[in-house]
């Protein structure tokens, strides 16, 4: 199953001018804006949260290195 996968290779521009297109279809021009700020405003936080844990992993091996 993986192997289909790898022979696929990323959607070229054709393929992802087709699923923009269906996304407007499904979602219509109205709906597009409050769909991608609300996508951006994830990301967003899922970035934030990366950070954050990123912080405190470093900050629990800086401990870890000072006692020893």
């Amino acid at each position: 199953m993986i192997n289909m996968f790898m022979l696929m290779g990323m959607p070229g521009m054709t393929e992802m001018l087709i699923i923009a297109f269906i996304v407007l279809l499904l979602f219509g021009g109205k709906k597009l804006p409050e769909l991608m700020k609300g996508l951006g405003k994830g990301i967003k936080e899922f970035n934030n949260a990366k950070a954050s844990i990123e912080t405190e992993v470093k900050e629990s091996m800086k401990e870890i290195d000072d006692k020893k």
